[in-house]
């Protein structure tokens, strides 16, 4: 199963048509989407099961679930990813296409682009390579531990508990 979510703030149309379009030619495949609000302007995907919201242990375990969560460049996308060792594809929204305020997105691609676990496209058009690639790959699963290393607790212990 594929996951696909952009998020609650903002519907992602480009990101969205684009995985409903690979869905499309994999009827095979489960996709679920996290859509957001997209009114009756936005697009409604036709290939794949769609809803603008889900409760939150619901997300979590579509997360866990699939073998790729598909996404916006947020923050929160990766981190919930590496949390729960899924990889993720994710695409930045642009702001000059009225997808976000400013492109935010794009430096958090950037930041996060070479961690394992983490692909990252920056075009509608690349994305259904990326996908079928992602899933001829064996899966990986790097999880992000929900506790600091023990070399970071260690050297913030010896700050915080310095004689001086």
């Amino acid at each position: 199963m594929i996951f696909l979510t952009v998020g609650t703030q903002l519907p992602f149309d480009r990101l969205v048509r684009s995985v409903d379009d690979w869905a499309a030619t994999h009827p095979d495949m489960t996709v679920v989407a996290q859509i957001g609000a997209v009114g009756t302007e936005g697009y409604h995907p036709k290939h794949m099961e769609s809803r603008a919201s889900m409760p939150s242990a619901e997300y979590d375990q579509m997360c866990r679930d699939a073998r790729l969560i598909i996404a916006h460049a947020g923050t929160g996308s990766f981190i919930k990813a590496q949390t729960v060792g899924t990889p993720i594809l994710a695409m930045p929204r642009k702001g000059a296409l009225g997808e976000h305020r400013n492109d935010h997105q794009m430096a958090t691609a950037a930041h996060f682009k070479n961690r394992s676990g983490i692909h990252i496209v920056h075009e509608d058009t690349e994305m259904a390579a990326a996908i079928d690639t992602l899933l001829a790959q064996k899966p990986e699963r790097v999880e992000l531990s929900l506790f600091a290393e023990e070399s970071l607790t260690t050297k913030i212990r010896s700050v915080v508990f310095a004689k001086g």
